[in-house]
C-alpha cells in the first residue's frame, strides 16, 4: 500500500491525495493549469500542474499503472480532481460571445454555446468529486519528443495526427478534449489501430473498477469513490 506523507495529506481536504505521491511514474499533463486547452488560459484554480485525487483513486491507477508497465506503456493525465470554480469558469467562457480559431480547433463542427446542452461540458463536474478522470496511454518505446508550440497553426483535433496539436502520447484517432462524434469511445470513423489502443486503454481502466464516458474516450470515473463537490484551489504539491 503507498505510504502518503501526513505533510502532504494535511494540505488537502476529504480523504485527497496527490497522485504523485502514490505513484510518481504515471506521466502528468494537466493541461487546465497551462494555455494548452480548449480556452487558451489557465482555468480558475488551478494554481499548478498536479494530478489531485480521491485516495481510492490513486490506489487503483497505481494498480493499472503496473500492469500498463509490463507492456512497456503509461498513463498519461490529462485532468483529475477539477475545482468547482473551474467548471464555472468554463461557462463563463462558454458565453462571452466570440470563438476563435484556437478554440474551434477542439471543436470544429460544434458552437461553443451547444457544448452544454450536448453534453461534453458541465456546470457541475464529477471531476470535483475527486473519483473522474481525464487520461490517455503513452508508448514508452516511442518518440514522444514533440511538444506544443503555442505560435503553430495546428489542424482541428479530428485530424491525422501528425497534422494536430501534438500530444507525446498514442494516436486514439483525436486529440484530448476534441467534441465531435469522432472522440466518442465507439466512433466508427476511426482506424483499426486507434480502435484497438481505445479499447486497451478502456479494458487496462475497467479491471481496476473504472468506467468510460462514451462521448469521450479519455473521461473515466470510479462509481462510489466521490461524494460532495469541492472546491479547493489546486496548489503546488510540497516536497
Amino acid at each position: 500500500m503507498a505510504i502518503v506523507s501526513p505533510t502532504h495529506a494535511q494540505s488537502l481536504p476529504g480523504g485527497f491525495v496527490y497522485l504523485r505521491d502514490i505513484d510518481p511514474s504515471i506521466i502528468q499533463d494537466i493541461r487546465y493549469a497551462t494555455s494548452n486547452n480548449f480556452v487558451g488560459r489557465p482555468l480558475a484554480g488551478y494554481g499548478a500542474g498536479e494530478c489531485v485525487v480521491k485516495r481510492e483513486v490513486g490506489l487503483r491507477l497505481k494498480a493499472v499503472q503496473e500492469e500498463l508497465a509490463a507492456q512497456n506503456l503509461s498513463l498519461k493525465m490529462f485532468d483529475c480532481y477539477r475545482p468547482a470554480r473551474a467548471s464555472l469558469d468554463m461557462v463563463k467562457w462558454s458565453q462571452n460571445g466570440h470563438e476563435t480559431a484556437a478554440e474551434r480547433r477542439y471543436n470544429p463542427k460544434i458552437p461553443k454555446t451547444e457544448l452544454f446542452r450536448l453534453g461534453y461540458i458541465a456546470s457541475r463536474s464529477r471531476h470535483s468529486t475527486g473519483a473522474a478522470l481525464d487520461l490517455t496511454l503513452v508508448d514508452l518505446k516511442g518518440d514522444n519528443s514533440a511538444k506544443y508550440d503555442p505560435s503553430r497553426i495546428y489542424a482541428d483535433c479530428t485530424a491525422q495526427a501528425e497534422a494536430r496539436a501534438p500530444e507525446g502520447s498514442v494516436d486514439m484517432g483525436t486529440g484530448y478534449d476534441c467534441t465531435d462524434a469522432k472522440g466518442h469511445t465507439a466512433a466508427p470513423s476511426i482506424n483499426v489501430a486507434q480502435r484497438a489502443w481505445r479499447k486497451r486503454l478502456v479494458a487496462a481502466m475497467a479491471r481496476q473498477g473504472f468506467v468510460n464516458y462514451s462521448k469521450e474516450w479519455w473521461h473515466f470515473s470510479l462509481p462510489g469513490a466521490g461524494g460532495a463537490a469541492y472546491d479547493f484551489p489546486i496548489q503546488p504539491r510540497r516536497n
